[in-house]
């Protein structure tokens, strides 16, 4: 298991992430997981031994109880606080009424104190934004964040499925009043939907955020076992995340030889493909059963060659798109002018 900085920070994060939606039996997300304590105690403990140091929950997961199972699971194992790097999330309803959802400052100061008493910590060292809240101004949401951070709630703060220009200025507004920023993003990015690349990506990278993965496998459309059958698992009751059927058979085409000439599963090759992309700070990797985290683990021991990278990146490759193709086209001869440069010629 290797460990990367997360963003601009010096803490380290395993490549490899714990998610927790799974825990838990309530609502939704409860009918996507189910598990109990007992269970969600093997997996975390698991996780734990191969070198796993960074768990991610949510408050929305099976409304509270993935976050109640998380803390109690590190507390049946006697692990240590300071060696886990813990995350979680806030946005959605958690209640009824209409101030019960939202990043604004009353729901976020509200819910952090929530997440904290349900997870049986003094604090959590990564406090996200679960997603983009379309009624409050940027300003109010990271103002907030700011105060978390400020009473030792939080370490840091991050943010998940925003848009670039909409971290862009969360980010302007952070440095402008000096107080604490987006030092992650929590983000869709597979073989199977590469979009990030676009704008989000070139972002993560201009601005040093460290970048979670979620959902690595497609919502386990890239293990294989869902093309062509009516096999009953997640994705025939929730089809989440979307996936074109034409683009992904044909990443699954080119991942099966790889994953026969690694001796390894196809979840195992999307892992290490993810791996490999340097922009990548750590996957989230989440199961219902044992024996599915085990094999993700063994994605951290494939090393790719070249060959399969480029065979890889053919198939997934996303189709031309403005001004993405402009932008290749005029700004040619500028990056011959600095490979020149760089070269000495």
């Amino acid at each position: 298991m290797r460990y990367n900085p997360l963003g601009r920070t010096g803490l380290f994060v395993s490549e490899l992430c714990l998610g927790t939606m799974t825990f838990g039996s309530k609502g939704m997300f409860g009918e996507i997981g189910g598990l109990g304590q007992d269970d969600a105690d093997r997996l975390v403990k698991t996780a734990i031994d191969a070198g796993i140091n960074f768990i991610d929950t949510a408050n929305v997961y099976s409304l509270g109880q993935s976050e109640e199972i998380t803390g109690q699971a590190i507390r049946n194992l006697g692990l240590s606080r300071a060696d886990i790097v813990l995350a979680t999330k806030a946005l959605g309803p958690m209640g009824d009424g209409p101030n019960r959802r939202g990043a604004t400052r009353k729901h976020l100061l509200e819910e952090i104190e929530a997440s904290l008493k349900r997870l049986g910590t003094d604090y959590v060292d990564l406090y996200q934004v679960h997603g983009w809240d379309p009624a409050t101004p940027i300003d109010e949401t990271v103002r907030a964040l700011e105060t978390i951070v400020a009473h030792g709630h939080a370490r840091y703060v991050g943010v998940s499925n925003w848009q670039a220009w909409q971290v862009m200025k969360a980010l302007g507004i952070s440095e402008r009043l000096g107080i604490a920023r987006f030092e992650s993003l929590q983000a869709y990015y597979t073989l199977a939907g590469r979009d990030l690349e676009r704008e989000i990506a070139p972002m993560l990278e201009s601005e040093g955020l460290g970048l979670m993965v979620w959902s690595p496998l497609a919502g386990g459309y890239l293990t294989g076992k869902y093309r062509g059958s009516d096999s009953g698992g997640r994705r025939s009751g929730f089809d989440f995340p979307p996936v074109d059927g034409d683009r992904g058979d044909a990443v699954l085409d080119a991942m099966a030889p790889i994953a026969k000439a690694h001796d390894a599963s196809m979840a195992q090759i999307a892992l290490a493909w993810l791996l490999h992309q340097p922009r990548v700070t750590s996957a989230i990797v989440g199961a219902k059963k044992l024996d599915q985290l085990t094999d993700n683990l063994g994605a951290v021991d494939i090393a790719l060659t070249q060959d399969d990278l480029e065979s890889l990146g053919a198939a997934s490759a996303l189709p031309p798109e403005y001004p993405g193709w402009m932008l290749e086209r005029q700004g040619e001869y500028r990056r011959d002018q600095m490979d020149r440069r760089l070269s000495g010629r």
